[in-house]
């Protein structure tokens, strides 16, 4: 070897644990890359539900109607927090569904400085009908899928479920940790 030439070194190979690690990190996005598309299959659903059943209402009113459905009454300010906006956009939000006869907004007489909302008879009936056809369409996609799939489904979900964890995929304990739930002070008024 001539003084002036380094000597060469081998190309370092990837320790196991790179090459396992790599392989993890592969794994993970294709499981992501797969929740993605169910989750714009899930949207498009819901979406394709609503406008059956009313097409002036956008998925944001019918995320808020859903989420009264579920937590009435409610307060206003742990509605918006619940779904993640201002209380001035919730406020907005409820003044086109009121407007609609959807959302029965009230002062809490208990405390004048509290909104307390509820859904109305047509609320109740829309949300119903949207979730009908909804769980329609779902069941009916799942229906295709050959057994074993439709079997490894539910364990895969409900582990994306559980390491959601504090996510806030029930809106009964998100509005729980946001203190919005209300002892019904309008019951005698309705």
């Amino acid at each position: 070897m001539a003084r002036d030439e380094a000597p060469q070194r081998e190309p370092q190979k990837p320790s196991d644990r790179a090459v396992g690690q790599a392989a993890r990190d592969q794994e993970a996005e294709e499981v992501a890359v797969a929740v993605m598309a169910a989750s714009r299959l899930l949207v498009a659903i819901s979406a394709r539900a609503l406008s059956s059943i009313d097409d002036s209402m956008t998925l944001p009113q019918l995320r808020a109607l859903v989420v009264l459905e579920s937590c009435e009454p409610l307060k206003l300010v742990a509605m918006a927090a619940t779904l993640g906006v201002n209380p001035s956009t919730a406020m907005r939000m409820v003044d086109r569904l009121e407007v609609a006869g959807l959302v029965d907004r009230r002062v809490n007489p208990a405390s004048r400085r509290e909104v307390v909302l509820n859904l109305t008879d047509a609320g109740r009936d829309l949300v119903a009908r949207v979730m009908a056809h909804r769980q329609a369409e779902v069941s009916a996609l799942v229906a295709r899928l050959p057994a074993e799939e439709r079997a490894g489904l539910v364990p895969a979900l409900r582990a994306l479920t559980r390491a959601a964890g504090d996510l806030g995929v029930d809106p009964f304990d998100e509005v729980r940790r946001n203190g919005g739930l209300v002892a019904d002070p309008l019951a005698s008024g309705r």
